[in-house]
């Protein structure tokens, strides 16, 4: 079948090896502009492109699809199916009818839950016992078309926002090249999304990731595992950042933000209810550092305070 892939973040990577080695052609892939990226804050191109680009396939970056003439741009790769993956940007109605097949979407949740642009963080951060792929066909709505598959996967309780992610983009990667195989024959089936059950997942504001030391103690952890390994989940001690890359849950009690214990194991602070003890950490301007690390140069008091986010 002849596929035009559209795709950015590295979720979408394995989905585009998986069409290339079920034998389909892809005649091109677009994806985001190159954006700055790093401390130099150069311009780096996305996942895909790099993907792209090693396998020979052409690469277009608009940065809009909203022109009069990219829909005829996009028809001149005569495209029989357009396949979307984190792409992040919005398809126009114009855009979804050039394909003779339209368009597919695999997309990190069990849908028409965590419709949106972060279902694996909100997925995390509400404690859903589970999660999964939907391989869905485009429409005008976001996220709301039918499903053609959708494969659930259990969150684990060690789960991270990255490890998690990479399982899914596995699954959605297989689940895709079954649904591609079943429009060629003509046998794939969609079904309309349930009324009920809808909630949005909204992109991810970094602000989020402050601990909010009010909170209980598994509400910080899991912000702790879902903002793992990025934008990382972060809290304020002594006056500087200090991001967190690992935590798990305590047993203590006290005023929350204040420092219980500190040791090799981990840092203990007092939560809303129960402790956290934080196990990662990285200080301004330095790398990640187990908790052994980090106290190796550094003393931490019982009885200091971390910073909650200040109200609005």
């Amino acid at each position: 079948m002849n596929i035009v892939f559209a795709g950015t973040a590295p979720f979408a990577v394995p989905s585009l090896y998986a069409l290339l080695a079920a034998g389909h052609t892809v005649r091109a892939v677009y994806t985001q502009p190159d954006r700055p990226a790093g401390r130099g804050r150069k311009l780096s191109p996305s996942s895909v492109k790099q993907a792209a680009l090693a396998a020979g396939i052409e690469v277009r970056q608009p940065s809009s699809l909203r022109p009069a003439d990219a829909a005829a741009k996009l028809a001149a790769f005569a495209p029989e199916l357009l396949v979307v993956v984190a792409y992040g940007l919005i398809l126009p109605p114009t855009i979804l009818a050039v394909p003779r097949l339209g368009a597919l979407n695999v997309h990190g949740s069990l849908l028409p839950r965590w419709r949106g642009a972060a279902p694996v963080e909100r997925a995390l951060l509400a404690g859903d016992a589970q999660t999964g792929v939907c391989i869905m066909q485009m429409d005008a709505g976001l996220d709301t078309g039918p499903v053609f598959l959708e494969w659930a996967t259990p969150i684990l309780p060690d789960d991270t926002g990255g490890g998690l992610r990479e399982r899914l983009a596995q699954l959605g990667a297989q689940g895709l090249v079954e649904v591609v195989a079943g429009l060629a024959s003509g046998t794939a089936v969609a079904r309309a999304q349930p009324a009920r059950g809808a909630c949005y997942a909204a992109k991810i504001d970094k602000r989020e990731a402050q601990l909010d030391w009010t909170q209980p103690g598994p509400v910080l952890e899991r912000t702790v595992r879902a903002f793992s390994p990025t934008p990382l989940a972060w809290t304020v001690w002594r006056g500087q950042r200090l991001r967190v890359g690992g935590a798990r849950l305590g047993v203590g009690g006290g005023s929350p933000g204040q420092v219980l214990a500190a040791g090799p194991q981990g840092i203990e602070v007092a939560c809303g209810t129960d402790s956290l003890c934080l196990t990662a950490l990285q200080p301004e301007g330095g790398r990640m550092l187990s908790a052994r690390e980090f106290l190796a140069g550094r003393r931490i008091e019982p009885g200091e305070q971390l910073e909650s986010p200040v109200a609005d």
